[in-house]
């Protein structure tokens, strides 16, 4: 009797090397994804589903597919993926992380030559009947400075190609260093040294609460008055209000914007002035990235259909993980998180720790996964499994795994530390108690402290002296923040104390510089763990 074949429920249209891609091993379904009917009722008896951004994957259409065990998305974003929801099914997620940065990093060099040379107003203008040569004098790229946010792949790409037209390029990324920016011929700057040198600014960054609005008055207010900004990374980087006051007053000269931070957005302020480049989100589209996007995920969905490790995987790594591990692959994640909001700066080195009962199993998951942890808020692209491990090469980062049986206080205990740029350790440890595996974070440098790792923390080091605590709560309590735990803990030798509280929600603004400055602590970090 033959074996039943795996059944790929393809809910959007694919390029044929997709299909092609998932070999003569799987039957093919197909459905259209946008009819959330037609989608329900296809779902029941598929193993993988492939989608684009048309097919909305919820917490109802995992529950329907209930023999799934992988959602593909063929692009990068996974907006209309409920991955905790998957994730609870046991359900794999896989997306394409790469397939769009030759793509995204092109349409950015395009962005520049547009607007250093009025390419688009003057094929408006011919187009119009005008022939105005004078109207659309130009500057040339060569010998102006290029300034990079962010020196991931894409920053890197960017940066090459426009060195390729003698542009000098500076960055400002805290995770590379030094030596990894001399590879790449760039020179590091602080963001403020950037804005001031550069004659083009380009933005390579994550979308997360610190940078939203990273490029905004402020910072245009230190730009020169010939400079141009360009964001073709996420919306909602650059302040769209801002940028419209900043090119209305002749404060910067101009910018190229494919991104948004509400799409679709068709008539913004700025939309209207000379100055301006606007393009509809086109970083990945180009047919390349579609068919890699395509071809890419379909090879995921053959790896996971098979039970082997599938590096662009989201949400699990796949393959074979001993069951004792498997709790630990999303608090070492965590971990890794807690680490890089703690640490603000680059990195030399990643130490990832497993210590007792599990120390001799295959723990190579837990190295990948802290990885992912510790790029995931603070790097443009997607970080998987495969990809971080390169990311941190790419920066010039050591990563050593190490395991010991030893565990004084815990069945096991994981630890992610480094060493900083500056010379300093940094080292956060967790462990999983109860019957329900409950994410504990137990130490943080020298500080023993055991508190529940939820998605709301607040981390507060100062001078240890009586009242502190109180100040704490009425500074909190004052702007309705709930504490929800606390923990303190003291080092006397030092005479500092360091203060972790899990609180119920993201904090007002102005809650961090009234902890800084009514408490006088010396370091004050609010760590956000949701998504």
């Amino acid at each position: 009797m033959n074996a039943r074949k795996p059944v790929v429920l393809i809910a959007e249209e694919l390029s044929p090397a997709t299909t092609q891609a998932l070999g003569p091993d799987v039957e093919t379904r197909s459905v259209d994804g946008a009819d959330r009917e037609a989608l329900l009722a296809a779902l029941p008896g598929a193993d993988a589903v492939l989608i684009r951004s048309a097919t909305h994957m919820d917490a109802e259409a995992i529950a329907a597919g209930r023999d799934l065990k992988v959602i593909a998305r063929a692009g990068v974003g996974l907006d209309n993926v409920d991955v905790p929801a998957a994730t609870a099914a046991g359900v794999m997620v896989v997306n394409a992380p790469t397939s769009n940065i030759i793509s995204a990093a092109e349409l950015t060099c395009g962005h520049i030559l547009s607007l250093a040379r009025h390419i688009p107003a003057a094929n408006a203008s011919l187009k119009g009947g005008e022939w105005k040569r004078s109207a659309f004098t130009g500057t040339e790229l060569y010998e102006k400075t290029l300034g990079v946010i962010g020196l991931g792949r894409i920053g890197a790409l960017v940066a090459a190609r426009m060195k390729a037209f003698g542009m000098n390029v500076v960055a400002y990324d805290p995770y590379v260093t030094a030596a990894r920016a001399g590879q790449l011929g760039v020179t590091l700057a602080s963001l403020d040294e950037l804005l001031e040198r550069a004659d083009v600014v380009t933005i390579h960054m994550p979308k997360t609460p610190e940078t939203v609005g990273m490029l905004g008055a402020e910072q245009f207010a230190r730009m020169k008055s010939s400079a141009v900004v360009v964001n073709v990374a996420r919306g909602g980087l650059v302040d769209e209000a801002d940028l419209a006051e900043a090119l209305a007053t002749g404060q910067i000269a101009g910018a190229g914007i494919d991104v948004f931070a509400s799409e679709p957005s068709t008539d913004l302020p700025f939309f209207s002035h000379p100055g301006a480049v606007v393009t509809p989100h086109l970083g990945a589209s180009t047919a390349e990235a579609q068919e890699k996007a395509g071809v890419a995920v379909a090879k995921s969905v053959r790896l996971a259909l098979a039970g082997e490790l599938v590096p662009d995987a989201v949400n699990v790594a796949g393959g074979v993980i001993h069951e004792d591990v498997r709790p630990g692959i999303d608090l070492v994640e965590r971990l890794g998180r807690v680490f890089t909001a703690l640490s603000k700066g680059s990195v030399a080195q990643i130490d990832v720790e497993v210590m007792g009962e599990i120390h001799d199993k295959d723990v190579t998951v837990l190295e990948l996964s802290a990885l992912k942890g510790v790029f995931r808020d603070v790097v443009s692209e997607h970080v998987s499994y495969v990809n971080a491990p390169v990311i941190a090469e790419g920066r010039g980062i050591d990563v050593r795994l190490t395991t010991s049986p030893e565990s004084d206080d815990y069945r096991s205990v994981l630890a992610v530390s480094g060493t900083l740029q500056d010379g300093t350790r940094l080292r956060v440890r967790g462990t999983l108690t109860g019957p329900r595996q409950q994410q504990k974070l137990v130490g943080v440098n020298g500080h023993e402290l055991e508190i529940a790792l939820t998605d709301h923390l607040v981390v507060l080091e100062y001078t240890d002296r009586p009242g502190v605590i109180g100040a704490v709560g009425h500074i909190l309590g004052e702007r309705g923040v709930n504490i929800d735990a606390m923990q303190v803990s003291r080092d006397d030798s030092e005479d500092t104390a360091l203060a972790v509280l899990a609180v119920s929600a993201a904090l007002p603004e102005g809650v961090l510089e009234a902890l800084r400055s009514e408490v006088g602590a010396e370091r004050v970090r609010e760590i956000d763990l949701a998504g």
